[in-house]
């Protein structure tokens, strides 16, 4: 059997980041298989259409290098054009399709023409409530007669087309994740297929548009398992082999709720701007909900299509880690290309005042401040929060602890001979002259560790921890440094 698998997103926003991660399991198991991955825009709902969100949604999967091999893609010259040989791939551009195959329904007996109004509708759910009952369709119009349904359609009453349940039936499936799923007929609901504005539901588009574009495995979110028996019976009534289906369990919050926006940032356009590399947050969503067998936590594309299975997604639902992300950017950020990292860090670099625009960047200093903060860094964007240290000329006592480490009584006299010697440098300062200028005043001043490196590190930076000293300084420059030196001398030294 030929794998092939689709994401099927309706273009109404931001793409969730449960929806990468959908994406990104239909994209490994297509890959693992030799199999196809395509992208089908579900935008039956013209209701709830948002402009530009097809082109943002490819833009965020290509940005995570989950990209399509069928359906929408966007050139270089941002034009959506279709490949593969099933298209339209685009729902509201296979209306006819639908039409057609809704009236096959109709014709055969296995969907029916419902006249019902939204008050009748609204009045008999009500109804059912106040019994106690499951609200649904009471299947009023299923038995209207063939004149009947000809006088309304010739009298242009709105209608709309619903499949026709058998009665007390029960109808099984296999779920790849949640095993055997066995339910009667009686629980459900005669489901609307084609709308009165002459747009099918996605209980009718999706089960049409599987099957000709020959989906081999349907993988979609838990949510949609309660409406999978319906699907099951339409891929019987139409006489058609149904998928195999894979529900995935929901992300939720650290408070164990829904993943949402009340919540923190669940769109993945949200974390690309927050300085997560791609390669970072697919590694991550990848592990909520799902683990493999070797325990690995830090793995490339390569790694996961080779990994992944669905035997190992967890029927439960996954709980999103801001910290375990966090860390797991961290391990991309200490290990990337130097220069390609400071090409992502340049437009936080630009925003926070290192330099007055890309153009203007000096690439050799940005390079020596990525490489000596990027252990520190869970973000890109948290690389704003080092200006001062590297751009102001006076420094402010981070806390006690460095109040207490300048107060010392030897440092006045071991910054002045570190001064002088900064100041005797022919050239501006290099990380390995302040390794030598401090193991010279170690040798004549007799002070060493945390006496000699932690008062420097206060009179510098305004901080007793941080990055490597040497290579801060190197990157200051000498003249910056000597400013802070005698500010500190002037501010704090005082006797």
């Amino acid at each position: 059997m030929d794998v092939r698998v689709r994401f099927a997103p309706s273009p109404t926003g931001y793409v969730h980041i449960g929806s990468l991660r959908t994406a990104l399991y239909n994209y490994l198991y297509a890959k693992q298989n030799n199999g196809s991955y395509i992208i089908r825009i579900e935008d039956t709902d013209q209701t709830r259409l948002v402009e530009d969100a097809i082109s943002g949604m490819l833009k965020s999967m290509a940005w995570a290098g989950v990209e399509n091999d069928e359906g929408p893609y966007m050139t270089a010259e941002e034009e959506i054009v279709e490949k593969g040989a099933y298209g339209p791939y685009v729902q509201s551009d296979r209306l006819p399709i639908y039409k057609k195959h809704a009236d096959e329904l109709i014709e055969n007996g296995n969907a029916y023409y419902c006249f019902c109004s939204k008050e009748r509708l609204d009045a008999v759910r009500e109804q059912q409530r106040s019994e106690g009952k499951t609200p649904k369709y009471d299947g009023h119009c299923r038995h209207l007669t063939q004149e009947e349904i000809k006088t309304k359609l010739e009298a242009g009453e709105p209608h709309v087309v619903r499949l026709k349940l058998p009665e007390n039936r029960e109808i099984k499936f296999v779920d790849a994740i949640k095993g055997e799923v066995t339910v009667n007929t009686n629980d459900l609901d005669d489901q609307v297929l084609m709308k009165t504005d002459g747009f099918p539901t996605y209980h009718l588009a999706v089960v049409i548009d599987d099957h000709y574009m020959k989906i081999s495995h349907v993988v979609r979110g838990d949510e949609w398992l309660i409406s999978t028996p319906k699907h099951v019976y339409t891929y019987e009534a139409f006489g058609w082999e149904a998928p195999q289906f894979v529900h995935l369990p929901v992300i939720l919050s650290q408070s164990k709720k829904k993943l949402s926006k009340r919540e923190g940032d669940v769109a993945v356009e949200d974390f690309r701007k927050k300085g997560y590399l791609p390669e970072a947050l697919v590694n991550y969503i990848a592990l909520v909900g799902w683990s493999p067998e070797d325990g690995q936590e830090i793995l490339s594309m390569a790694d996961l299509i080779e990994k992944f299975s669905f035997e190992r997604v967890s029927k439960s639902s996954g709980v999103f880690d801001v910290d375990k992300l966090n860390w797991v950017n961290n391990q991309y950020i200490r290990n990337y290309d130097l220069e390609a990292l400071t090409k992502l860090c340049m437009p936080y670099f630009v925003e926070a005042g290192f330099v007055s625009s890309e153009s203007d960047a000096e690439i050799e200093w940005l390079q020596k401040i990525v490489n000596v903060l990027r252990e520190r860094l869970n973000r890109l964007d948290e690389i704003s929060q080092y200006h001062a240290l590297f751009m102001d000329d006076n420094i402010v006592l981070e806390d006690d602890e460095a109040a207490e480490m300048i107060a010392l009584e030897h440092v006045p006299e071991m910054l002045k001979v570190l001064a002088a010697k900064i100041e005797a440098l022919e050239s501006d300062i290099t990380a390995a002259d302040v390794k030598q200028l401090l193991k010279a005043i170690q040798k004549e001043m007799g002070v060493k560790g945390k006496g000699l490196f932690m008062p420097v590190r206060v009179a510098v930076t305004g901080q007793v921890h941080g990055p490597d000293i040497a290579e801060v300084i190197e990157i200051i420059g000498s003249h910056r440094v000597l400013k802070r030196i005698n500010y500190t001398l002037a501010q704090y030294c005082k006797k």
